[in-house]
């Protein structure tokens, strides 16, 4: 009999984990700055970072703030039908009571494939997407998982979460640019005094946006996990969303791949809806086994 686990405490060891996470890319950042402040004046490095900052804050801020119509817009998503799509709005009704928050807009994903997102800044401004397969395909207990697993990220602000990420990894990469072009340009310095900092400068500017992108891909697997936990808080359910995930697991190919997804937004599915892209979340088996457990 597998070891039971309480799904609160697998909801706070992995916001710990995020949070961990998280903190170890702002180590990157201020290593990185050390490394250059060192190598070069404080001065250049305080430069580079403010050019880092501006870029960084005002691209992803664009993007957090028109998320749900950049996600919707994409897949070519359409507002649901509360006749025919009747099971949908009673189930999200009935999740958003029982967890308290305001009802997000529905939509409908024209896919055979089984799948969700939710998007948006915050609760306020929540948007739940479902694939038409998904509706089709799982039974009632096995929709609500998906349903509840989805709001579980608007509950705990992921989108805001994740666009703090995105912020500081895409402060690494533009610092890391700005140091390595104008290092070049410069055509290295005589400054032996300065030798080891510029190799260490030089060493993490390369590696630094790869570490930070991996951190990044395991900040958003401890996301998915965690609003796996929330779901079963929500349900008090575990096998509808285990099910779910179980049919998904053994959906045909030809269903998973027939609808293209951006690779911008796949992070946000329920599961990867692209091969290639399973790093952004857990391995199903891995959901699956640890939810039999609670």
């Amino acid at each position: 009999m597998p070891e039971h686990v309480d799904f609160r405490d697998q909801i706070s060891r992995n916001k710990l984990k995020s949070f961990f996470l998280m903190l170890s890319i702002l180590v990157v950042i201020i290593a990185l700055g050390y490394a250059i402040s060192f190598a070069f004046s404080p001065s250049y490095f305080f430069l580079i970072m403010i050019i880092a900052i501006m870029f960084s804050i005002f691209y992803v801020m664009i993007n957090y703030y028109n998320s749900d119509r950049i996600a919707l817009t994409s897949v070519g998503a359409k507002p649901a039908d509360k006749e025919r799509d009747g099971q949908f709005y009673s189930l999200v009704e009935s999740l958003t009571i029982a967890s308290g928050l305001p009802m997000p807009k529905l939509y409908v994903m024209d896919s055979r494939q089984i799948n969700a997102f939710a998007s948006g800044r915050d609760p306020a401004h929540a948007v739940v997407c479902v694939t038409r397969g998904a509706l089709d395909n799982l039974e009632k207990r096995e929709l609500e998982g998906v349903l509840a697993h989805e709001l579980s990220h608007v509950a705990n602000y992921d989108i805001r979460y994740m666009t703090f990420a995105a912020v500081m990894v895409g402060i690494i990469a533009i610092i890391s640019e700005i140091f390595l072009r104008s290092f070049w340009l410069r055509g290295g310095d005589n400054d032996r005094s300065k030798g080891v900092f510029i190799i260490i400068g030089i060493v993490l500017a390369i590696i630094a946006p790869i570490v930070v992108g991996l951190v990044q891909l395991a900040i958003s697997r401890k996301r998915e996990y965690t609003a796996d936990a929330s779901a079963v808080k929500f349900t008090r359910y575990p096998n509808g969303l285990i099910g779910a995930l179980e049919k998904i697991k053994n959906q045909e190919d030809s269903a998973k791949n027939e609808k293209r997804v951006s690779r911008a937004i796949a992070p946000l599915f329920f599961t990867s809806p692209l091969k290639n892209l399973a790093s952004t979340h857990p391995p199903l088996e891995k959901r699956i086994a640890l939810l039999k457990k609670m």
